[in-house]
């Protein structure tokens, strides 16, 4: 990544100036500056506290992050269905999917590696048979390839928009209509490296959604995906001014639904089996704490 300074940022230390421009924390910038990551004005500074002035060019080199292979780990995942090829489960609160910084060992690629004989080596030694993700915070289904054939098959089904992946979400405020279609590219947030946002640059990002039920201060709907980008509902709600409840990057202080969990929770899956090709549904009930949330939600 690359600045030049303007005068509104003239006289502040290089440091602060990466940390505002790139959403990295300080440590992780100081660390960078010290193995010889970021240039000022093409030389590699000495220290962080160095002071810039406008005109200034400063680079930021994010390196590839060191390679992570997971290990089998036992844990309690609720398993839907699985075959020889496929394994679709239940995907709990809380819960990683593959390893990455902070979250080497305890994530649902270390329990599958448990649980199931073998899973798709395309995905490397951090991603083996992930073929699709949920966040941390959401909830529900998701398939997971069990060897290479199936992988490529159902990366397929996602890329052409085949498969089928519906989600339930409470949201705040409410919708003028009952349904309606969010088409609206999605990339990296301009200013802060950890989000994603609606840019004129993204890629193309559809959502088609409907209002399940309406209560006073918040609604609940059901989103089906046409695209699959990152924090895609999560960003298309936002764009509407109806975050989701619960959001802890796009959402709410103070959420209309109360205190809650993010509200999002992946409901329906449809997919054709890799290997016969038959049409497949899978749906999953609302987590109880997405229930008890519901409840008390007033009409």
């Amino acid at each position: 990544m690359q600045w030049t300074v303007t005068n509104e940022n003239e006289g502040i230390r290089l440091d602060a100036f990466l940390v505002s421009q790139s959403g990295e924390t300080r440590n992780r910038i100081l660390k960078l500056i010290d193995e010889g990551n970021v240039l000022h004005n093409g030389a590699v500074p000495k220290k962080g506290g160095v002071k810039i002035t406008a005109g200034d060019e400063v680079e930021l080199n994010l390196p590839e992050p060191e390679p992570l292979e997971a290990l089998p780990v036992q844990m309690d995942i609720p398993i839907v269905y699985e075959d020889e090829d496929i394994v679709v489960v239940n995907k709990p609160r809380n819960l990683v999917v593959h390893p990455a910084a902070g979250h080497q060992q305890d994530t649902l690629v270390n329990a599958l590696l448990f649980a199931c004989d073998d899973l798709s080596g395309i995905g490397g030694k951090v991603r083996p048979g992930i073929v699709h993700r949920l966040d941390k915070d959401t909830t529900g289904l998701l398939v997971v390839a069990k060897n290479d054939a199936a992988h490529v098959n159902l990366s397929q089904q996602i890329s052409v928009h085949s498969a089928g992946r519906v989600y339930w979400a409470l949201v705040e405020g409410h919708f003028r209509e009952d349904s309606g279609t969010i088409s609206a590219p999605i990339g990296r947030h301009p200013k802060d490296r950890k989000k994603m946002a609606v840019v004129p640059n993204g890629k193309e990002a559809t959502t088609n959604w409907r209002v399940v039920e309406r209560f006073a201060k918040t609604t609940l709907v059901e989103c089906r995906l046409v695209t699959g980008r990152t924090h895609q509902i999560r960003v298309h709600m936002l764009s509407k001014g109806h975050p989701v409840c619960g959001d802890p990057i796009y959402g709410y202080a103070k959420s209309n639904a109360g205190k809650c969990p993010l509200m999002l929770h992946a409901k329906e899956l449809h997919i054709d089996h890799p290997r016969t090709g038959e049409a497949m549904y899978f749906t999953t009930e609302l987590p109880e704490d997405f229930k008890e949330v519901l409840e008390r939600q007033p009409k």
